[in-house]
Order: C-alpha cells, then structure tokens, then sequence
C-alpha cells in the first residue's frame, strides 16, 4: 500500500477508526510528522488532538537509527540491540540528556499556554505517519499507559510486522493499515512525504487550543 501523502494516510485510519467518533477521543500525535494526520483524525472523530514527547536515542555514528527512545518523564526504552550498535552506558546517558532537553524545547514551543491534555479515563489513540523500530511509540505507549487511559490505541498508516508484535505488548489495541515485508524506511510508502516543521505543528496546536477553549492564557 502505498499513500499518496499524510493527509490521505490521516483519512484512511480516520475510517478504520470510525468506531470511536463521538466518544471523545484524545488523538496524540508523535511530533513533528503525525500533527498535521492527529488534526484531521481528531476532525473527523469529534475528539481533541494533542501531542506526546518522545525522542529516539540514536546509534552512534548513524543518527538515523534508533537503539531506543525517551519519553517526557525521563523513562528509557533500549533496543536489545543498543549494546551491538555501539552504545555503552556513557553514551546512553549523553544522548538521554540531549533527548530529553530537546523535548523541554518542544514542550515550550508547543504549548507555552497551557498543560497537556490529561488521558486520565479517556479513549487515548496515538499516532505517527509510520513505524520503523517502534522505538518511539513503544515509549510514548509507556508514558501514557502510566496515565491510566481507558483505552490505549496505536494507530500508524504502515509497520513491519516485527515491530507491530512488540508494539502489541504496549497498547491495549493496534490499528495498522499496512505491514509490508519489504520494509526499509517509512519514507517508501509515501509518494510525497515532506518534513513537517516546528512552525507547522505550533500553529495546528494553536488552532486546536482556540477550538477547544484551552488555547487562552
């Protein structure tokens, strides 16, 4: 399956996920790439979008590669690969502490006006434009799942199938529209797959919080 762009990926799980409309789900983005996907799921689901912080830990040499990720908290998720990348524990705690100051910035940037939205007894569905590792969602699974959500849902446009078994581990549902074989890279299953910026997700926050009365100081 290949999808024309993010927003047609974004209506495809809207329909797949089109038992939730109305019961007010909580669609969390995994920045920068999903935003702009949980701001028409959250459309067409009559729920409210926000984002959750994450950041992969990247292999050492090869930034590209996730050995794990970091979540908001500060909790660490390592690959059983990490080790054989390269990563010893010096390194670890280096790349952590980057991560996680990256994700502070983005936290102000983000949602200077307000807090985060609270999954606490809520349908919770997190998103991204696809999984390679399942680093990051594999964290931002954890970080919710101590939030005590009613529900938690995974929901991505395409996986592998190896990642799709772990992520299975951390969310209650998975919802996946592809899991092809031949995976190199998320990229590959797009035609047009271009980088969302800062800019871009602060401004769809921004209109989610004035549509929602939470975006006033």
């Amino acid at each position: 399956m290949i999808f024309t762009d993010r927003i047609a990926a974004a209506e495809q799980l809207a329909t797949a996920l089109a038992e939730y409309r109305g019961r007010q789900p909580l669609i969390l983005a995994i920045p920068r790439g999903a935003v702009p996907m949980a701001q028409i799921i959250a459309a067409r689901l009559e729920g409210e979008m926000d984002v959750v912080l994450v950041r992969k830990l990247r292999a050492p040499g090869n930034p590209e590669f996730a050995i794990g990720s970091v979540d908001e908290s500060g909790w660490v998720y390592l690959a059983d690969y990490a080790a054989a990348a390269g990563a010893d524990a010096a390194y670890i705690r280096e790349e952590t502490a980057a991560q996680l100051a990256t994700i502070r910035q983005r936290r102000i940037q983000y949602t200077p006006v307000r807090p985060p939205h609270d999954p606490a007894g809520r349908i919770v569905i997190v998103i991204d434009d696809g999984l390679a590792t399942g680093s990051t969602m594999i964290a931002a699974l954890h970080a919710l799942r101590a939030k005590k959500p009613a529900e938690l849902v995974c929901a991505v446009p395409v996986a592998p199938p190896d990642t799709l078994k772990k992520i299975r581990n951390n969310a209650d549902r998975v919802v996946c529209l592809s899991a092809p074989l031949n995976f190199q890279a998320v990229g590959q299953f797009y035609l047009d797959f271009p980088q969302v910026t800062d800019a871009e997700v602060i401004a769809i926050l921004a209109a989610a919080g004035r549509d929602s009365g939470l975006g006033k100081a």
